[in-house]
């Protein structure tokens, strides 16, 4: 994700050989695996972006205020290509065991491959929602239905059309959810617990002008 690319940058800056160790087949963490449909970011695109390197500051260009989740993805496989941090990550990699280990003042990490790795620093930039929520619901396993989870929704997509659906929860990502999937389903079911505090997002296109107002002013 964004700290772990970043993090990786920084040590390579200070001069120490770094390893990432990533489950997912792609990089940008929360926003390889939050691909449901209506994923997008709640913070403008221009200050969710990195700030580390002026020259990928003035060159990418947003294309909307708010990014999707797809264009999110597509900014952080630039910056691990235009930095040349794939060499330095190796993806499918789910970390089973870490281990300290005290006779060689070093951490030792397990994946599920069988991939073995030492260092003496780990960093731990795995967020704090790494391992998706799925609710003990009483007759889940012999439902005949499909069951998705947000957190690990099918790259290729689920096509909704004509469907019966029914979505658990209205955080965030069940707003998201609800109001994109809503026009193309036959049917919607809402089961909420607490009601969210919503505002209309007013997204809109980026401005080129407004963008490169902003842009001056990083220079400064």
């Amino acid at each position: 994700g964004f700290s772990g690319l970043y993090a990786l940058y920084r040590m390579r800056e200070l001069g120490f050989s770094a390893l990432v160790l990533e489950a997912g087949d792609g990089v940008g963490g929360t926003w390889y695996w939050n691909r449901y449909p209506g994923a997008r970011c709640d913070v403008e695109s221009l200050d969710y972006s990195f700030s580390f390197d002026e020259a990928l500051e003035q060159e990418w260009e947003w294309t909307e205020r708010y990014p999707p989740q797809p264009e999110i993805r597509r900014y952080l496989d630039h910056v691990a290509d235009r930095f040349d941090l794939r060499r330095d990550i190796r993806l499918s990699s789910t970390v089973t065991s870490l281990t300290w280990e005290e006779a060689d003042n070093g951490w030792t990490a397990q994946t599920r491959d069988g991939f073995t790795a030492t260092a003496t620093y780990c960093i731990l930039a795995t967020g704090m929602l790494t391992v998706p929520n799925r609710p003990d619901i009483p007759g889940i396993d012999s439902f005949a239905g499909d069951v998705f989870h947000t957190a690990r929704w099918p790259e290729g997509g689920v096509e909704l059309s004509g469907r019966t659906v029914a979505i658990i929860g209205t955080g965030s990502t069940g707003i998201q959810f609800v109001t994109t999937a809503a026009p193309e389903v036959d049917r919607l079911t809402v089961f909420q617990r607490t009601p969210n505090f919503s505002l209309p997002a007013f997204n809109r296109p980026a401005d080129p002008e407004h963008t490169a107002e902003i842009k001056a002013g990083y220079r400064e």
